[in-house]
């Protein structure tokens, strides 16, 4: 198991899926973890199942991260905490499957604050004091669909913001590699979390399609575990025999849930 004793790590997202998993590895490894998500009963079961195996101090912070002032408090109070930030993963994301002209409007809005915006901005409150100490890895949860062009049906506003996101992070690979800082993009295919559990139609073969969140766990630690000069800019791990043309899981069934 990898050794992270005296790492201090931020995890957004974390109190489910993905994010849980994630700050439960870091957890177990010996760093101290700053789990941020809305809900803040998920939130405090979350840090209670993640202290059970922890080798460091877990602590739990309510974060809207479509809020700036949400974010300002969440580098602040790890800062304060724990002294540093060694590692960033954005993992807080929101999704909105429609036809485009069936889209909320407010969907788009919240799409570009969370899943955008979001990112962005709380990098950019962090990377100051990663260029100050000359390291320091941020690890972003984009989206499998971006390999995709024309990007998937039904998720055409979300796909495409995260291709600009996909973007963004490339960009600063390259601006941040001279300050010893590491970058890394996962690109997911279809994980197996509360929104596809939550399916009425899906089916048994479709289920087994999906991946688990220790497969997405496993890409954050093999970035985790590069030497200093190294670092992956892009990981995809993607389901098998699933065609992204007509996505497992398509816009009737998210209505039926």
């Amino acid at each position: 198991m990898m050794d992270l004793k005296g790492k201090d790590a931020i995890v957004t997202g974390a109190s489910r899926g993905i994010g849980k998993s994630v700050a439960m590895k870091l957890a177990e490894c010996g760093a101290n973890v700053m789990i941020a998500a809305r809900g803040v009963e998920a939130l405090n079961d979350a840090v209670k199942e993640i202290q059970k195996n922890a080798k460091g101090k877990i602590i739990g912070l309510p974060t809207d991260t479509a809020k700036l002032d949400d974010l300002q408090k969440l580098y602040l109070t790890t800062m304060k905490e724990f002294g540093g930030i060694d590692i960033l993963v954005n993992n807080a994301g929101i999704s909105s499957q429609y036809p485009f002209e069936k889209q909320p409007i407010e969907d788009i809005e919240n799409l570009v604050m969370v899943n955008y915006l979001g990112y962005v901005r709380l990098i950019r409150l962090v990377i100051n004091h990663m260029i100050e100490k000359k390291s320091g890895a941020i690890i972003n949860m984009v989206s499998g669909s971006t390999l995709c062009d024309p990007v998937p049906r039904t998720f055409v506003t979300y796909s495409s913001i995260k291709v600009g996101l996909r973007a963004f992070l490339k960009g600063l690979f390259w601006e941040m590699r001279d300050h010893g800082i590491k970058i890394t993009s996962i690109l997911p295919g279809v994980v197996d979390t509360d929104l596809t559990g939550k399916l009425a139609n899906i089916t048994q073969e479709q289920s087994e399609r999906l991946m688990s969140s220790q497969t997405v766990v496993d890409m954050v630690m093999f970035a985790l575990s590069m030497p200093a000069n190294a670092c992956p800019l892009e990981l995809a791990v993607i389901n098998q025999q699933t065609p992204w043309t007509k996505p497992i899981i398509d816009y009737q069934q998210k209505q039926a849930k």
